[in-house]
C-alpha cells in the first residue's frame, strides 16, 4: 500500500487552520476546501491520459484528456466538505456516496446509505474522508467499492492515525493513500491526537471538547 504524505507550505497552513480550535465553521470549511484541492492534485499525479490532436491559434499540437475519469466517493457526512473541491478539480468525474456512522461505544462503522454503481471494474475510485482514525469506516467503505470489481482505490484524507494505516495495510485492499499528516495516535475515545476534533462537527456548527 502506497502512502503519500504531502509536504508543502500551503498544505501546512491549511491544515494548521483546521487544527486550531479557534477556527470557526466557515473558515474550517474554507481551509478543508483548499486542502482538498492540493491533496487531490497530488493523488492524481499518475492518472492516465489520452492524447488527441488540437489546433492552437498558431499551429497543430497534441492535447490531452483523462483516459478514465474517476468516480469520487465522499464518505458522509464529513466527506461532503471535500466533494465540491474535488469535483471542481475533476469536472469529468462522476460521484457516488457512502454514509457511515461510528458507534460511539464500539467505535465500529454502521452503513446507513450507499449510492454506488453496480459495476466498478476498470474504474478508478477516489474516496474522500477528512479523518482516518481507527480505519474501520474507511475499510468498510473500500470493501463495498472493491466488491463491485474496483482494483484501483485512492484515498484522500487530511489526517490519518497510525492504527488506521496499519489496519488499511493489512486489509489487502488495492489502496493508495494521500494525506497531509500521519498524527501521533488516538486518545481513549478513538479521536486522532493532536488531530482537529470531529471534522463533521467542525464543518457544520456543532462543537464539543474531545
Amino acid at each position: 500500500m502506497d502512502v503519500r504524505i504531502v509536504e508543502h507550505p500551503l498544505v501546512a497552513t491549511r491544515l494548521t487552520a483546521m487544527r486550531d480550535e479557534t477556527t470557526d465553521s466557515a473558515n474550517f470549511r474554507s481551509a478543508l476546501h483548499e486542502l482538498t484541492s492540493l491533496l487531490v492534485y497530488e493523488a492524481t499525479r499518475d492518472i492516465e491520459l489520452s492524447a488527441y490532436d488540437i489546433r492552437t491559434p498558431v499551429t497543430s499540437t497534441s492535447g490531452y484528456t483523462l483516459a478514465n475519469p474517476p468516480l469520487l466517493v465522499p464518505v458522509l457526512r464529513a466527506g461532503l466538505g471535500m466533494a465540491e473541491s474535488a469535483h471542481n478539480l475533476l469536472p469529468e468525474a462522476t460521484m457516488g456516496f457512502v454514509g457511515l456512522a461510528r458507534d460511539e461505544a464500539t467505535h465500529e462503522p454502521r452503513v446507513y446509505m450507499e449510492s454506488l454503481p453496480a459495476d466498478l471494474a476498470g474504474r478508478h475510485v477516489i474516496v474522500l474522508d477528512p479523518m482516518v482514525a481507527t480505519g474501520g469506516s474507511l475499510v468498510r467503505c473500500c470493501e463495498m467499492i472493491a466488491a463491485r470489481g474496483c482494483d484501483n482505490i485512492s484515498v484522500v484524507c487530511a489526517l490519518a492515525a497510525p492504527p488506521a494505516i496499519e489496519r488499511l495495510r493489512n486489509s489487502g485492499l488495492p489502496l493508495t493513500i494521500t494525506t497531509a499528516s500521519i498524527d501521533d495516535g488516538l486518545n481513549d475515545d478513538a479521536f486522532i491526537v493532536p488531530g482537529l476534533g470531529d471534522a463533521g462537527d467542525r464543518q457544520f456548527g456543532a462543537y464539543r471538547r474531545y
